[in-house]
């Protein structure tokens, strides 16, 4: 049988002959995730079930970035449940403080997740690694408890829809363009319970950190997963880390069945802005500028890589943020920051007026950090954009790229890089 990409990685973690979408395999996983929200969780229920040992101390991730630093009480108490069972089954990888970042950013650096995984994470973004030619995708906690518990799970495999995008990117066009873009043409459903497979000669020339942006946002479009092929950008992404990995090829095969393609030409397309309360309400920046904001964040699972980092440097550098505007950094891991300090893009942020974080997810979810008021408006570099995300039902806010928000915090108000 010719086979999606989906169907290929969940056929090298199954015993059984996957022959068709919409068939129900148990799958053995390489790599279980939770966090400081959803980890407590998944332990009370792992506890539940009579558990007493994880399958495997060196395949479970846990890692504190939702609310961290310990935004209060309870944040704190979360994270102690989560240390505590961490230390008891002797977990490799938990992750907090000085050493933790934003869990989707933090693991691919850290070379935890490779080509051809299959991860479950207690995260809805956990299809990020999609990105590096993963199949992975977000579980609820009980699900990721008898994942931790078993070190396997079922799966139904997923109808694809293959995404084509050609044609020549802009000069401010970025992969969270790319992907406002999808969604904006499919919907927020549009994928529903599926994979999203992207292709095309934007995608071959698109490095790995915006090709984890994307896949990050699948599920903004319902989707299961997020993915790209291994290839060449792959293998330059890990080898440039200093990571070991095994470099073969992992792609559909020519003449696969996919249940829907789409096809979306760049060509003389600039930026794009998700308008609020949904990731699919996306137009034009040209349609919306001149519309003031008071806050801008830069960050997050979604945009908070290097590349991003560089992206706002160089919009910021030798400007000010608008009097008016809080423009909040935060870099997604420590080695993140450590690379900004490196480059003097810290200099730059800070001569800017811009307030600089740690690596946490912090006002992406309305968590800490960065919290807005009645009326309000943001423009973020995060995933969602849904009423009262960020803080008051009556605050809105809008899904851009690097380059975007850190124009509107110059501007103060919604603009492009042309506007400067």
């Amino acid at each position: 049988m010719l086979q999606t990409l989906a169907q290929k990685l969940l056929q090298l973690h199954t015993a059984e002959e996957i022959k068709q979408d919409g068939q129900i395999v148990q799958c053995r996983v390489s790599l279980v995730l939770a966090n400081d929200i959803t980890a407590p969780l998944a332990i009370k229920s792992f506890a539940g079930m009579g558990a007493r040992e994880v399958f495997d101390r060196d395949k479970i991730a846990l890692v504190m970035d939702h609310f961290t630093p310990q935004k209060d009480i309870d944040s704190a108490n979360q994270v102690m449940i989560t240390r505590k069972f961490a230390a008891e089954q002797k977990i490799t990888h938990y992750y907090e403080g000085g050493v933790s970042g934003i869990e989707h950013a933090l693991l691919p650096e850290k070379g935890l997740v490779k080509p051809g995984d299959l991860v479950v994470g207690a995260d809805s973004h956990t299809c990020t690694y999609g990105g590096v030619g993963a199949f992975a995708t977000g579980m609820g906690s009980t699900d990721i408890a008898a994942a931790m518990a078993l070190g396997q799970n079922w799966f139904k495999v997923p109808p694809t829809i293959r995404v084509e995008f050609v044609g020549t990117m802009g000069e401010y066009v970025r992969a969270k363009d790319l992907i406002l873009m999808l969604i904006g043409r499919i919907g927020v459903d549009g994928a529903l319970y599926k994979a999203l497979e992207f292709t095309g000669s934007v995608i071959e020339d698109l490095p790995v950190e915006g090709r984890l942006t994307m896949a990050n946002m699948a599920i903004e479009a319902g989707a299961k997963v997020g993915l790209f092929a291994c290839d060449a950008k792959t293998k330059e992404y890990y080898e440039s880390k200093g990571l070991t990995c095994d470099f073969a090829e992992i792609k559909a095969d020519a003449g696969c069945h996919y249940e829907q393609e789409v096809k979306i030409d760049l060509t003389g397309l600039g930026p794009v802005v998700s308008c609020p309360h949904l990731p699919a309400n996306v137009k034009p920046v040209a349609e919306l500028e001149k519309l003031p904001i008071q806050q801008v964040v830069i960050g997050s699972c979604t945009n908070g890589r290097i590349s991003d980092m560089r992206d706002a440097a160089n919009i910021l550098r030798g400007r000010k943020v608008d009097r008016n505007v809080r423009c909040i950094i935060l870099p997604a891991t420590p080695k993140v920051i450590r690379q900004c300090l490196d480059e003097h893009l810290l200099e730059v942020f800070l001569d800017a007026g811009c307030i600089v974080g740690p690596a946490t997810c912090g006002p992406c979810l309305g968590g800490h950090m960065g919290i807005l008021g009645d009326g309000e408006r943001a423009v973020a570099t995060t995933n969602r954009n849904f009423k009262g995300r960020m803080g008051s039902l009556t605050s809105e806010v809008y899904l851009a790229s690097p380059v975007v928000a850190a124009a509107s915090a110059v501007c103060g108000y919604i603009a492009g890089p042309e506007s400067l």
